[in-house]
């Protein structure tokens, strides 16, 4: 047929030059001649895809494909590195059948390797069907691609495979399986392995360093370095240094950086500006940033690693100013700074508040093109929730094009720290939706959150599933957990998780602040002695929790106890401790020694004001409370909303009405917006007076719905006036809002009762008992050999007995 001759001209071997020296002189001079090798054996390399189709086109004109197998595996890596592999298939199975040997097998499980395609393994298989014996070079290729895949029982099959074949004795073959086990963290492998070797080489002996040292087994590291030392004959180079001196800094073991310091210098690697990178890094993580800048100084050649690795060392223990001073010194050295010294330095502005300056970061960060890496941009969104932008963080987030948990977790950090609550919760299964699974940063980022809803609901999903993922044995979760549970008012759950986890000072506090604020105020003592027992310290919020504990009790003999301790222990001027104090002091009417300590106090704030215009108050010096209202504003201390409802509460037991309504008033000018507890200050104010009506017009031209102070303070002045109308109205209020309340019942019963009416007496009495509300059963508080106990009316002392006396609050 027509088309034959033309078809046998394509199975023909194409024509082979006459004079292959003349034809290279020709082809010299065409544009793509740099693409011809010299040898039709040697392995061009083109830089790009282009330029790899052009020497495909010039090998299959001068006729070197499919016959010459150098030639193919060179295309072949060079189009896996272009990222095009579909050409590298085909270049393998043309030339297989000129490949005598595992080479060009080897060649394309690189070029799946290098393109970071999982096919190399099954190349591997088919190869071993196949019948084609693996040579030396076969084995590292293919447990590199058991390396980038994790697939370490596979690499544990091609282990046995280099052993049977006899391969166990070739140093490189057993330096990558050294890299296998170490990168799927199969340590125990690695040091068998290493064990055994027969012949060890500097890479051996770096490979096992490094696995350990990158592992976290930074002693095991130290240990192998100091066998390199003594007993191998290698000596150590620049990959040993920077290998062993991450584990160093690890320990913190500035003694043994000091030592490689010296070998360093000894093996002349010092003007290496690798080495010098990681001594910088290493003094400065083992807190030596004197030794770090030392070295940093006196590195003739540095590059951008080498100012990252110092503002680094800076930061890693907490000299956030002089990290700032570093990164302008690295501006002025004409260093421009690349997206990890950005990622470095925004926590360090951060942690400064300055919060300008790390918005021009981010603009520098735009500038060059890097706000999208996903270390930056997460750093970005930090920096933006923490100076309360969180619409700027939301911002960054949606234009990132790459996130991970990270990014998530910051953007629900950002939300709860900024109280947006329900978006935190939101963001949680949006993140899931995206695939990204929530973690124990995750939980303990959400928890303040719904702790702040006051809603356990959602607090107890995430405990079922901190449960489930076992996030709940990390301490951090737990400790918010305990934390949530104790400010919803759940305090038998968060006794329960502090009972079934892991406890630190943090775990005690939560409870002990918990406790504090309710009717098991003991509960909170014996917290706070049994931490002393555990040899935990306290800090400013343990003492807080058991001053407040001693206050709501009126235990003055403990609180006097503690308050020597703290004297001893040299914190009772803190400022918090201070106010405790006061508050302690105040609330168990010694308002003598209560001033003494307010006089000591350095630097007072409006809590310290506050605490003593309430105590004065309560005791009934009004005048007292009210200059010291005045001389608060002369102290240039700023009134806060408790200085008015203090003050307001001064006055109000004062019946000091016009000086009520002017300070009512002035509170409103300096925008302080009045709050439930200064709106009933106020009814009781004019309830007290007998100003009833104006008192009932008051809370009908409330902005809000009027709370159960505010009509507990109605129904207050009506009792004191015998007003059954107004008490009625006030009643029926609390009914509402607070029906299991016994008190109300009790109180307009007798007001009826008062007042002849027998039969609304019973009435309320009757629908007291119909709601199933009960009194409130009478406990007396009775101290007795340093501890306060609590029993009902009618109890014995004799029930007293099986209690444990004798030990004090502080153990």
């Amino acid at each position: 047929m027509w088309f034959q001759p033309a078809r046998s001209h394509l199975l023909r071997p194409p024509p082979q030059p006459k004079s292959l020296p003349l034809f290279r002189r020709l082809l010299s001079t065409l544009p793509w001649a740099h693409l011809l090798p010299s040898d039709p054996d040697a392995s061009p390399l083109p830089r790009s895809l282009s330029q790899t189709k052009q020497a495909h086109a010039l090998s299959l004109l001068l006729g070197y494909l499919p016959r010459s197998v150098s030639v193919s595996a060179s295309l072949i890596l060079s189009y896996a590195s272009a990222g095009d592999v579909s050409p590298s298939r085909h270049l393998f199975r043309r030339s297989l059948a000129y490949s005598r040997s595992a080479f060009l097998w080897n060649t394309l499980i690189r070029a799946f390797s290098i393109a970071g395609l999982d096919e190399g393994l099954a190349l591997y298989n088919r190869m071993v069907r196949a019948g084609v014996p693996a040579d030396d070079h076969t084995f590292p290729f293919v447990i590199k691609a058991c390396l980038d895949f994790q697939q370490v029982r596979k690499g544990f099959e091609v282990h046995g495979s280099v052993v049977k074949l006899g391969l166990d004795g070739d140093v490189f073959v057993c330096n990558n399986l050294l890299m296998l086990y170490g990168g799927c963290k199969e340590l125990n492998c690695a040091r068998k392995l290493f064990d055994g070797m027969v012949v060890r080489d500097v890479i051996s002996w770096n490979t096992i360093v490094g696995v350990f040292a990158l592992n976290g087994c930074h002693d095991a590291a130290v240990q192998f370095f100091e066998m390199m030392i003594t007993s191998s004959s290698c000596v150590p180079n620049l990959v040993t240094v920077v290998s062993i001196l991450p584990a160093c800094a690890g320990l913190e073991d500035a003694v043994k950086v000091s030592e490689i310091h010296c070998r360093i210098l000894k093996l002349g690697l010092d003007h290496q500006v690798t080495s010098g990178n990681a001594l910088v890094d290493a003094y400065g993580k083992c807190g030596d940033s004197v030794a770090s800048m030392r070295v940093f100084d006196g590195m003739a050649v540095r590059n951008v690693v080498s100012w990252n690795s110092v503002i680094t060392s800076c930061t890693y223990r907490g000299h956030s100013k002089e990290a700032f001073d570093i990164f302008r010194s690295m501006i002025a050295a004409g260093e421009s700074p690349n997206d990890i010294t950005i990622s470095s330095l925004l926590p360090v502005l951060v942690e400064l508040e300055y919060f300008s300056k790390a918005k021009e970061i981010h603009a520098f960060s735009v500038r060059i093109g890097v706000e999208s890496e996903v270390f930056v941009a997460n750093s970005l969104i930090d920096m933006y929730a923490k100076s309360g932008c969180s619409i700027q963080a939301s911002n960054v987030f949606h234009k990132m094009s790459v996130r991970n948990v990270v990014s998530w977790n910051a953007m629900i950090s950002n939300f709860a720290q900024n109280k947006i609550e329900s978006a935190a919760l939101g963001f949680v299964r949006l993140m899931q939706e995206y695939g990204e699974c929530p973690n124990s940063v995750t939980f303990t980022n959400l928890l303040p959150a719904c702790a702040r809803l006051g809603s356990p609901l959602p607090g107890k999903e995430i405990h079922g599933r901190s449960i489930r993922t076992g996030s709940d044995y990390d301490l951090f979760v737990s400790n918010a957990l305990t934390d949530m549970y104790a400010k919803c008012g759940c305090l038998n759950l968060a006794r329960h998780v502090f009972n079934t986890s892991l406890r630190d000072e943090v775990s005690y506090n939560i409870l002990i602040i918990g406790y504090s604020e309710t009717s098991d105020c003991i509960e909170s003592l014996e917290l706070f002695r049994e931490m002393g027992v555990m040899s935990l310290r306290f800090d400013v919020v343990s003492y807080v929790g058991a001053l407040s504990a001693c206050s709501n009790l009126n235990a003055l003999k403990q609180g006097k106890e503690l308050h020597g301790y703290l004297i001893r222990r040299l914190v009772h001027c803190h400022l918090f401790v201070a106010n405790s104090l006061l508050d302690l002091y105040t609330k168990c009417g010694r308002i003598d020694v209560a001033v003494e300590i307010f006089n000591q106090i350095p630097k007072k704030d409006a809590a310290s004001w506050n605490t003593l215009i309430l105590g004065y108050g309560m005791l009934g010096n009004i005048n007292t409370a009210i200059d010291f209202f005045e001389a608060m504003k002369e102290d240039n201390v700023e009134y806060d909303s408790v200085s008015y409802i203090a003050v307001l509460s001064a006055c109000s037991h004062g019946g000091l009405v016009e000086k009520g309504r002017r300070y009512f008033k002035e509170m409103q000018v300096r925008d302080i917006a009045p709050t439930q507890m200064h709106y009933a200050c106020m009814v009781d104010l004019l309830g007290r007076a007998g100003l009833m009506k104006e008192a009932a017009e008051l809370i009908k031209r409330l902005p809000v719905a009027p709370d159960a102070n505010i009509w507990g303070a109605l129904l207050g002045a009506a009792r004191i006036y015998g007003d059954l109308e107004m008490g009625s109205w006030a009643a029926n209020h609390l009914f509402e809002l607070k029906p299991e309340h016994c008190g109300y019942y009790i109180l307009l019963s007798n007001m009826y009762a008062e007042a002849g009416k027998w039969s609304d007496a019973v009435r309320i009495r009757r629908m007291m008992r119909s709601k199933g509300v009960k009194k409130s059963p009478a406990y007396s508080w009775v101290q007795l050999r340093d501890q306060a106990h609590a029993f009902l009316v009618g109890g014995r002392l004799d029930e007293l007995d099986n209690v444990v006396h004798g030990h004090v609050i502080l153990g």
